[in-house]
């Protein structure tokens, strides 16, 4: 005998449908959560895979073991390719689904605003897959600079260059040159700390432009005190394997992150509803879509209105999209209305460094406070006793010893640069005169962004 619950299709594993998912447990429908991974991920801390803070399981969660014990829901891995509202109908990479209600949250890839070339020499942020092939690019660029003997070249290993000062482009900023001027600082014998420069690039007036003048002017303050060169109203015009160019200023970097804007889902055309720029589907205010309102469109894929006000593409507004869908389908089981969304902004939290960051929560605040206040909201909101565990271990060990313990390049390594028994022996005699004290080759010039010299590893 076939299950007669009505049943509800959710394409997306990320905040907002497995949010949904779990809101449905104790309604008379049947589940299915479909993603192309197996895996929840808490995109915050994907920056610090990126940067080798944590490792991609301290973040990511199976979706599975996430509802296990939810006896509604299946889980399938599986890719939707379109949807047929019409029909109630989605289309996967094999095969199809039908339901009766449906609700849409694949969130957003990079935009690279029309030119998507440079998405091969700029990599964006937003998987796992992205994050380990950015820690590639950044210990690679160590590695090459290590042997470089031409000081231009070394320079430009050496550059980093983050295009996007919203909250993704200052942690990455910031992290990078943390890593430079203090995690590195004793690793290498033929590198200079200081000559390691980290470009912060942003078109607008000033950093995390969403949040209030001040918090963006203390965060400004802080990213260059780490050492960050900030360039506001700055437009990049090109980029290459030679680096950045600014107008008809060119930026040689070896090493250039994306965080500069994003796009919706292409699943979203499929609906053959109407989108805004950025290809997000303008919903109802009760989050379905025109026409068809079995169909609900959530996250950052959908351009969620609530109190005349934009809500922003941010964890908490895919998590109370995804509850506030889950109670309308309950409302139309009873043969009730649905409501519209009302979105309550919690604030936002941006981290800059080691016991820096800035939080636009209340009248604002910034530094050590805010960045306490922005570990303990991250850790509570991780998936699974185990990643929260794991992940109060890392920090702690990190801020203790300034070190970071993901440091491993993995995947496919291009040919690094010509090595010369010369530069090697030059290495070690300059480790040997110049770092006897200290345990670096420049041990006295790294603390040029510090106000002291490097904590001792050991």
């Amino acid at each position: 005998m076939s299950d007669q619950r009505p049943h509800v299709v959710i394409i997306g594993g990320g905040f907002g449908g497995l949010y949904a998912a779990r809101s449905l447990r104790r309604a008379k429908v049947r589940v299915t959560l479909i993603d192309r991974r197996n895996h929840h991920l808490f995109q915050p801390l994907l920056y610090q895979v990126a940067t080798a803070a944590l490792n991609p399981s301290d973040i990511a969660y199976p979706i599975r073991s996430i509802l296990r014990k939810q006896k509604n829901a299946t889980v399938l891995m599986a890719a939707a390719e379109s949807i047929d509202a019409d029909n109630k109908v989605v289309k996967l990479r094999n095969g199809e689904l039908h339901y009766d209600y449906l609700i849409v949250a694949t969130g957003a890839t990079h935009s690279y605003f029309g030119n998507d070339d440079w998405a091969e020499h700029a990599p964006g942020l937003k998987t796992v897959e992205d994050a380990l092939e950015i820690r590639k690019r950044i210990y690679l660029a160590y590695e090459a600079a290590e042997r470089e003997n031409d000081p231009e070249l070394m320079r430009r290993w050496l550059t980093f260059v983050v295009v996007g000062a919203g909250p993704t482009g200052v942690e990455l900023a910031g992290a990078l040159a943390e890593i430079g001027h203090h995690t590195l600082a004793r690793d290498f014998r033929s590198i200079d700390p200081t000559q390691v420069r980290v470009v912060l690039v942003e078109g607008r007036e000033r950093v995390l432009p969403p949040y209030p003048e001040k918090l963006s002017a203390k965060a400004q303050k802080q990213l260059e005190k780490l050492g960050v060169e900030v360039r506001l109203e700055s437009f990049v015009t090109n980029i290459d394997d030679d680096g950045v160019t600014i107008g008809e200023d060119t930026i040689g970097a070896k090493t250039v992150l994306w965080a500069a804007g994003v796009q919706a889902s292409p699943l979203a055309r499929s609906l053959n509803v109407p989108l805004d720029k950025a290809g997000r589907v303008n919903v109802n205010e009760d989050l379905s879509i025109p026409g068809h309102p079995e169909v609900f469109v959530i996250g950052d894929l959908a351009a969620m209105v609530s109190d005349g006000k934009e809500v922003p593409g941010v964890a908490q507004g895919a998590i109370q999209g995804g509850v506030h869908t889950a109670k309308n389908i309950r409302r139309r089981l009873k043969g009730d209305d649905t409501n519209a969304f009302r979105y309550k902004d919690k604030g936002s939290i941006a981290t800059i460094g080691r016991g820096a960051a800035v939080a636009d929560v209340g009248r604002g605040f910034s530094g050590y406070a805010a960045w306490l206040f922005w570990w303990i909201i991250h850790v509570m909101f991780l998936v699974g006793f185990r990643n929260r565990l794991l992940v109060m271990f890392h920090w702690a060990w990190s801020y203790i010893t300034f070190q970071r313990g993901a440091r491993l390049i993995t995947g496919g390594v291009e040919e690094l640069p010509q090595l010369t028994d010369g530069h090697v022996e030059e290495a070690a005699e300059q480790a040997m005169g110049n770092g006897a004290a200290s345990g670096s080759a420049y041990g006295e010039k790294s603390a040029t962004y510090s106000g002291a010299p490097p904590p001792d590893a050991s």
